[in-house]
């Protein structure tokens, strides 16, 4: 009945257990799917959410699986050089940059959840239909999995929906939301095994939506075969797209085109893509962001809250910045009515704030900025473009807004807990 009851074992969820389970707050996270497999492509996190993680006893366990992100790279689709940054601890920060496999990352906080909390703590095939509320509590009920005949209800002291972009418990409180808005740019992800690149720790992006642009990091080390493992995204300006979903499968021929003359010194843009172990498509979409997110005793968290446009390395370290805020919420207010409202008002306007700065100024704008003044052309010499300083405002900008700056980590009082 004192339970904390999480929605959702992903990324959101998981974190939120752990931090709850560092403060001594009991939580059940209950989740749909009957195992929890590794799935998905790459992310980052950037190093405001590695500081969380690190919090929470992690850093090893992520570095033994991930890459530390060393510098940001940014090209033409020429394959002209137009920028170069150092990142994480290579930028001076406190905590590292790291670039993962999603199931990686989920796999790290998935053991340690269990292992530290308690296998029983999280219940698998139980698919979320819908909450009630008193002033007792809340009410939580389950079907045997998407689509299951039986129904189970849970009793708890609060419940947080950490259940992703199709989130039911948003869906409640929301029901005549609109559809996701496209950007107007769709998108193919996958995995390639290659041989390093550039620095071998790079995050490359290169091109511009309209011709086609890429965005090339590694995940996982080298191994025996001296290849590491590779993430890309192409993304491509197109009015068709088919509705989200993560796990959809993508076509070569629907994208690869643009690519094909992107022939550069450093890498064989065409060969690696054809490379790929699979390639998965996903509409570039997010949503407007909402008014509010808490209802009494239930609220939102992650992309259940703020789905946002893929861009920035974002979606993930909001998600894990959430479960820190809402945690400390928990801890300082006895009421959790009181607590969800203070989680809200710490969280909806810095996420709101992304969530539309990534529609017009993600941090590839230096790439739209240098197409738009080159008219897509080659250049001599990139100062003849643009400057060094202008360079890095548009960089330290996005920084500002998406709460990452160094000033801004080192001013902050306390993490998770």
């Amino acid at each position: 009945m004192d339970e904390v009851i999480v929605i959702g074992a992903g990324i959101g969820g998981l974190t939120l257990g752990l931090a709850l389970q560092r403060a001594k707050i009991p939580c059940r996270i209950f989740e749909s799917v009957p195992e929890i497999r590794a799935i998905g492509v790459g992310i980052n996190l950037l190093p405001h959410a590695t500081r969380e993680l690190a919090t929470l006893g992690l850093e090893g366990a992520l570095a033994k699986v991930a890459i530390e992100t060393t510098d940001a790279t940014f090209f033409n689709r020429f394959g002209q050089l137009i920028y170069q940054e150092p990142l994480g601890r290579a930028a001076g920060y406190d905590h590292p940059q790291f670039s993962i496999h999603r199931g990686d990352l989920q796999g790290v906080l998935l053991e340690a959840f269990r292992s530290r909390a308690g296998a029983d703590r999280i219940v698998t095939g139980r698919h979320c239909l819908g909450v009630e509320q008193d002033d007792g509590g809340v009410t939580v009920t389950f079907s045997d999995g998407p689509g299951g005949a039986n129904r189970f209800t849970m009793r708890g002291r609060v419940a947080i929906a950490c259940d992703g972009i199709n989130s039911v418990i948003r869906k409640q409180f929301f029901p005549d939301e609109g559809e996701p808005r496209y950007s107007g740019v769709n998108m193919w992800r996958g995995v390639t095994r290659w041989k390093p690149m550039l620095s071998g720790a790079s995050m490359v992006r290169a091109g511009w939506l309209s011709h086609g642009k890429m965005v090339i990091y590694p995940i996982r080390a080298a191994g025996s075969d001296g290849l590491q493992l590779i993430n890309w995204v192409a993304e491509i300006e197109t009015p068709t797209y088919r509705k989200r979903d993560w796990n959809r499968a993508g076509s070569l021929d629907d994208f690869i085109g643009p690519f094909s003359d992107w022939h550069f010194d450093w890498l064989d843009v065409p060969a690696f893509i054809r490379a790929a172990d699979s390639v998965l498509e996903f509409p570039m979409v997010d949503q407007d962001p909402l008014p509010r997110w808490s209802f009494g005793r239930v609220t939102l968290l992650g992309d259940a809250a703020h789905p946002m446009v893929p861009r920035g390395s974002n979606g993930a370290g909001q998600a894990i910045l959430d479960a820190r805020a809402l945690t400390a919420a928990l801890l300082q207010h006895a009421d959790p009515v009181a607590a969800l409202s203070a989680y809200e008002k710490q969280r909806l306007e810095a996420t709101t704030r992304i969530v539309l700065t990534n529609r017009t100024n993600p941090p590839d704008a230096i790439l739209r900025e240098v197409f738009e003044r080159t008219r897509d052309r080659p250049f001599k010499a990139i100062d003849d473009v643009i400057s060094r300083d202008e360079l890095l405002a548009l960089s330290d900008g996005y920084k500002r807004i998406a709460g990452y700056t160094k000033e801004a980590l080192r001013s902050e009082r306390g993490a998770i807990g």
